[in-house]
């Protein structure tokens, strides 16, 4: 994806002019971007009749739940907290929750907030699903259709070999019963991580091919996240006929529950140069911005992220970004400059929507970068600020 594309909402502005005034680090959310990313999933959901929802798990920062609330049917949480969060901030939509595996001192709490509770095994199937039945609430069980579409990145594929995530179809066959059979209302699979719709073409022929029995006895099937539905070539035709397919087949209810395509290139990490090194003809530029803590998802994925200004056709003035950590590993990434670096200068790095405010830590006591809302009409306004007390908070009690 070029970078015009990914700080197109910027207009013609520099960042600096923008921006510049703001205490680094800090991110910036973007809610005319949410709400161009709301109108092409609404679109989806409106050609199809499918239900889309917000996976918390990529973005939760429900200072947004409201605006993203016209255009999406409701929430997915991956556990307590996140279902209750969904429930008090997007209030009149869908909560859906699905965990490796419930609680027994929070699965009471959790039937308060959640509409649908999917399973991870058959074994918690039969441990909570009479209790969630009798609570009214709509189960599922999530299977493992052993598609693995991914290249590269096996910590992100839910079908590598040994994943723990799922019924396989052996599984099923071995532990299903009819009583915990006619406890359920549908199947959820999540095997994609930020592809296409060809990639979800070939898993639903998996899940057809192994489970075509089961569906249909079943109201609604889950086709999870990694749906990267608002990016520039993502083929939006085939993921229309895709869904309608699958519930015109067997007359079910389609839920598709996107993280990164609702936030997608709508927030962005703004830092300043602390100091330029040199090691071995590298010269490394220290930020006051830390992959290790600001943007994890760099060290773990791992990739570069997108920098506004970063020349990749001018290798003059190459650098690379660092952390202030003592991490030797906190390195954003190697980039090139038309011109030189120095101290001081400014930087923005995009899509920081999305696996940021939500993974970020604390190591080295570094503080948690601050969070501000840039308005439909470039407005800012500071949603939160953190300091000293938001670290030592989280270790202890005096």
């Amino acid at each position: 994806m070029e970078n015009r594309e990914i700080f197109s909402s910027l207009g013609n502005e520099e960042p600096e002019k923008l921006f510049g005034k703001i205490k680094t680090p800090c991110y910036i959310i973007d809610e005319k971007q949410l709400i161009e990313n709301g109108k092409i999933l609404k679109a989806v959901a409106d050609r199809t009749g499918c239900r889309i929802l917000l996976a918390q798990k990529a973005f939760s920062n429900f200072n947004f739940y409201g605006v993203l609330s016209q255009y999406l049917s409701g929430t997915e949480a991956s556990g307590l907290y996140e279902a209750k969060l969904g429930r008090e901030a997007m209030p009149e939509g869908e909560v859906h929750v699905f965990c490796g595996a419930y609680r027994d001192d929070e699965f009471d709490e959790l039937l308060s907030y959640a509409d649908h509770i999917v399973f991870n095994s058959v074994r918690q199937l039969q441990k909570f699903g009479e209790k969630a039945k009798r609570a009214g609430k709509s189960l599922g069980l999530r299977i493992n259709p052993q598609c693995s579409t991914q290249e590269g990145h096996e910590i992100y594929d839910p079908c590598a070999n040994g994943s723990r995530l799922g019924v396989t179809r052996e599984v099923w066959d071995k532990h299903m019963t009819p009583d915990l059979f006619s406890l359920l209302d549908g199947l959820h699979f999540h095997t994609l991580c930020e592809q296409n719709s060809d990639d979800l073409e070939i898993t639903l022929k998996a899940v057809e091919e192994k489970f075509s029995d089961v569906l249909p006895h079943m109201k609604w099937l889950n086709m999870g996240g990694g749906h990267h539905i608002t990016r520039k070539d993502y083929d939006i035709q085939r993921l229309i006929k895709i869904v309608s397919y699958t519930q015109n087949k067997w007359n079910l209810q389609v839920y598709l529950e996107p993280g990164e395509a609702v936030a997608l290139n709508a927030g962005y990490l703004a830092g300043r140069i602390l100091d330029v090194v040199e090691n071995g003809g590298i010269k490394i530029a220290v930020t006051d911005v830390s992959a290790a803590c600001h943007m994890p998802d760099v060290i773990e994925m791992p990739y570069t992220p997108p920098l506004y200004g970063a020349d990749d056709k001018n290798n003059k003035y190459k650098y690379r970004l660092g952390g202030p950590t003592c991490l030797a590993g906190d390195i954003i990434g190697d980039f090139c400059f038309k011109e030189p670096l120095k101290e001081g200068d400014f930087l923005l790095f995009g899509d920081m929507a999305i696996y940021t405010t939500c993974k970020n830590n604390t190591f080295n006591g570094m503080p948690l970068p601050d969070i501000w809302k840039r308005t439909e009409n470039g407005e800012l306004i500071k949603l939160t600020d953190f300091g000293y007390k938001d670290f030592k908070s989280r270790l202890g009690r005096e």
